[in-house]
């Protein structure tokens, strides 16, 4: 039994559940994840192994068809796939980013339209909020839907959409007419259906193609540009126009605790690795492990992964309790994300000139590492959240 990143106070199920996910990972995708990254190849016999294991409805009530399982189990089974490929976490996350607004924000009908199938995996859902020359300033965003009768017209392009070909349901931030002055207020969340694949998937809906990445690859990242794209008001997430901003935040306080664990699965990883080659690896006569600048090294790699798992395990569990975790769940991603990129980095530095061979695993998780300290917002937008936060509850009276 690993002694890092233990998580304390399970029950049976969760345990059971992460067991379960922790065999697949090492059956299932460690042994092929280097192949399939290097093609960039999307994984489809390991979603599909996914499908069958439940995992699509891990955090979906069981009066849809899921499991009713809680943040937190979500986050520690992310955790561990991630620690298998990142890429393949990255095709449930924005999947549950969609079914949790659904579940917390939809009207009846959307959730019972929705929710059961997303629980089996046949809907799959992408999340967008961002643009081609949007950043982190959402309130910006560009993209706009003009109501025509009980319809709307939606032009514009977003950015950055994980499972953007593969998945047949987005949840799109758009600016409508609302005349609110905060900017914030006139946006709403369009639940946009559309057919997998590239290309105009339907009318005045265009999906160009798989945008090329340094890492994260396997996994659809893409465009999406709207061209006087017709869509029914039924589509408006809860049926609430203007609250789009406060619907997608909510799932992005979710997606911050996903990249944390996501970061703490690499990490996990990296440290195996850079631990394993430490043993095996002669110098001087004896394992480089026994050298003390290796061992300083595999000290503080594993103080990093345990400092991070339990900032998101605490994140998860604040939210599965309903309590506010903006602060936490910040403070949790920048973590967890910086120390993902530096304990990466120490291993690399075990494996010396080995770990620039693409033969070598840790050369993957060294171009995958840096994605997680943009995604979900960069370290500098979760230290303004965070000193926002703090500045809530340490103001002077």
């Amino acid at each position: 039994m690993a002694r890092l990143a233990q998580t304390a106070g399970l029950t049976d199920i969760q345990t059971e559940i992460l067991s379960t996910v922790r065999s697949f990972v090492d059956k299932e995708i460690i042994p092929h994840a280097t192949a399939l990254e290097h093609a960039d190849t999307y994984p489809q016999d390991i979603v599909d192994g996914m499908k069958e294991m439940g995992l699509f409805g891990l955090m979906i009530p069981e009066e849809y068809g899921g499991l009713g399982e809680s943040l937190l189990t979500y986050a520690l089974v992310v955790e561990e796939i991630a620690r298998g490929w990142m890429s393949v976490s990255g095709v449930i996350n924005t999947h549950f980013i969609v079914a949790y607004m659904l579940r917390q924000h939809g009207t009846q009908a959307q959730k019972e339209k929705y929710l059961p199938r997303m629980a089996t995996g046949e809907t799959r859902g992408s999340f967008s909020m961002s643009e081609p020359d949007l950043g982190s300033d959402v309130a910006a965003i560009k993209t706009r839907a003009k109501q025509d009768g009980d319809d709307y017209v939606i032009d514009g392009a977003k950015m950055w959409l994980t499972n953007g070909g593969t998945s047949n349901l987005t949840a799109v931030l758009v600016k409508t007419d609302e005349g609110a002055e905060r900017p914030h207020q006139n946006l709403t969340t369009f639940l946009v259906e559309k057919p997998t694949g590239y290309g105009e998937v339907a009318p005045g809906l265009i999906v160009p193609g798989k945008i090329d990445k340094m890492g994260y690859k396997g996994v659809d990242t893409t465009e999406l540009v709207f061209k006087d794209h017709r869509i029914s008001g039924e589509q408006i997430l809860g049926g609430e126009r203007g609250k789009g901003f406060a619907h997608m935040m909510d799932g992005v306080e979710v997606g911050r605790v996903n990249v944390a664990a996501r970061a703490c699965g690499i990490a996990i990883r990296a440290f195996e690795l850079g631990v394993e080659y430490a043993q095996q690896r002669s110098t001087f006569g004896k394992p480089i492990v026994q050298h003390q600048a290796i061992a300083f090294k595999i000290a503080e790699m594993a103080t990093k992964v345990e400092a991070a798992h339990l900032m998101m395990v605490n994140a998860a569990r604040l939210k599965d309790r309903g309590e506010r975790n903006d602060v936490e769940a910040g403070m949790a991603k920048m973590l967890a994300s910086e120390y993902c990129k530096e304990v990466t980095e120490e291993a690399f530095r075990i494996h010396g000139g080995y770990g620039y061979s693409k033969e070598y695993e840790i050369e993957r998780l060294m171009r995958e590492a840096p994605f997680l300290l943009i995604g979900e917002g960069t370290s500098e937008i979760q230290k303004t959240i965070i000193s926002r936060g703090l500045l809530r509850d340490y103001k002077l009276r």
